[in-house]
């Protein structure tokens, strides 16, 4: 007879334990295993619940391996009857829809449902950690599933429109981290469009922020500051968001930057300074927060483009020591611009010594635009492989590259290119 608690029951009387929820916060699920097997849990019951391997749950407990895959997540929220939002997952559908979880706060002029907040947090916090490859589907399916349908209901309010515009907003993100942007273009499009129905002005001048910046990754200045434009007079026209029109004033800087307007491009980032400074601590429900790390990196862009490359350097060395290391993939890219303007400046060991940090960055994020952007890196460096300490770089990085496409196989079929 099998007298071994029910890890249910066990995980259930750990919802206020530290260890329990510093585990999910971490998304360490070995330290969870752990500590369900301390608690009396067997391997071999942990492991069939989950629906894992044995062999698999051990390389999770000694810390060999750890859960990357949003849908092993789910499985194991779904297996203990884990919360949701303890992990930066939807609500599950076992949980009550009176969920007792802490919820961003929002305006008081703004009736958000408790539940779409939910959903839009952790979807934006799981993106940080793994990267938008992985989760376009689920987002993509969450509108259709959960959001489509209440926008034809006429009992829903207005308000349904801003959660479809954001997490439209949220897939057109996705879409491009994917390196899909001419789908990542219409996302944005059909997300402006939902927010003016809303009547949500600072929603609708977040979106033309996000297409500014997909201009500028796709090599269109001129559109970039087309859209940073419209989206400054949007945020003008509603209540005032110091910390958007901080990113508003960004993209006008890097536009103009790209554009080669050089005292134009400063001016607009000094605006964007003042506004960051004046909108400490301001929120709005739908709006990814922008802060000093965000503006440092995007500033770093902005001057490399200028050609100056001393001022990049300052900024770029701000944007890695700002931001946190929970951010993986933003935190990345800030090592990948660090690298480039190292080698610009002609600090060869410099850039090496952050591409060794960046070996770091966990193979299994799940974001094509991360893997481009260290290929282009690997480019910029191989016209220095007769330096000693390159070379050997580039030989760690080609042996880390086949080891990450190897678990991004699903995400990226044909790598684009060769490491050569």
């Amino acid at each position: 007879m099998d007298r071994q608690p029910d890890p249910r029951d066990v995980v259930a009387g750990l919802l206020e334990d530290e260890r329990l929820l510093s585990a999910c916060r971490e998304r360490d699920m070995g330290a969870l295993f752990r500590l369900l097997n301390a608690r009396g849990v067997s391997t071999r019951r942990i492991a069939a619940a989950a629906e894992i391997t044995q062999g698999r749950l051990y390389d999770y407990m000694n810390g060999r391996t750890r859960v990357e895959k949003l849908s092993v997540f789910e499985q194991i929220a779904d297996a203990f009857h884990i919360p949701g939002h303890l992990l930066g997952l939807a609500r599950r559908p076992w949980e009550p829809a009176t969920t007792t979880e802490p919820q961003p706060c929002a305006p008081a002029a703004t009736s958000a449902d408790g539940d779409d907040l939910a959903a839009v947090g952790a979807f934006r916090h799981a993106d940080r950690q793994t990267g938008g490859s992985r989760l376009y589907g689920a987002v993509v399916r969450h509108l259709s599933d959960q959001i489509a349908p209440r926008l034809v209901d006429i009992a829903s309010g207005s308000q349904v429109f801003a959660v479809a515009a954001a997490l439209t907003e949220m897939a057109g993100w996705m879409a491009h981290d994917s390196a899909m942007d001419d789908r990542a273009e219409r996302h944005f499009s059909r997300a402006l469009a939902l927010a003016r129905t809303s009547g949500d002005l600072p929603l609708a001048a977040n979106i033309a922020a996000s297409s500014s910046h997909l201009a500028l990754q796709t090599g269109d200045p001129t559109q970039a500051a087309h859209w940073s434009g419209i989206g400054v007079n949007l945020a003008r026209s509603g209540p005032h968001v110091p910390s958007l029109m901080a990113r508003l004033h960004t993209m006008q800087g890097r536009a103009l930057a790209a554009a080669g307007q050089r005292t134009s491009a400063e001016r607009a980032l000094e605006r964007a300074q003042t506004a960051l400074i004046a909108g400490a601590g301001d929120a709005h429900p739908w709006l990814s927060p922008f802060d000093h790390a965000t503006l440092a990196s995007e500033s770093a862009l902005a001057f490399a483009d200028l050609g100056r490359f001393e001022d990049a350097l300052g900024h770029a060395e701000r944007a890695v020591s700002l931001r946190e290391e929970s951010r993986t993939r933003s935190l990345a890219f800030s090592r990948i611009t660090l690298a480039g303007i190292h080698v610009h400046r002609g600090d060869l060991d410099a850039a090496v010594q952050v591409g060794h940090e960046l070996l770091a960055t966990s193979p299994a994020l799940g974001s094509v635009r991360v893997v481009h952007q260290l290929d282009d890196l690997r480019r910029l460096l191989g016209r220095h492989r007769d330096y000693q300490p390159v070379r050997e770089y580039l030989a760690r990085f080609d042996e880390a590259r086949r080891a990450r496409m190897v678990l991004l196989a699903d995400i990226i079929p044909s790598p684009r290119g060769g490491t050569s």
